[in-house]
């Protein structure tokens, strides 16, 4: 789970490597609206992967599931 939630956050910080440069083309006020939204939702998909990184929201309940059985000494 935890290798996944970085390879998001490298996959969304790559996207904004690549899409940094165009960000200073915007003239007009549609494209900074996009940018903006962009930006939002980039934020928003590396916020909510650093606290699943960070374990701030339960995991799934198959998951938890998997987690009880371990603990147990179930498999």
């Amino acid at each position: 789970m935890r290798q996944y939630a970085m390879l998001r956050i490298l996959l969304a910080c790559f996207f904004l490597y690549l899409a940094w440069p165009y960000i200073h083309e915007i003239s007009g006020r549609l494209s900074s609206m996009f940018w903006a939204a962009w930006l939002v939702f980039f934020l928003l998909v590396a916020g909510s992967n650093f606290a699943s990184l960070l374990r701030m929201v339960k995991p799934p309940v198959m998951e938890q599931d998997v987690q009880k059985r371990k603990e147990f000494g179930k498999n």
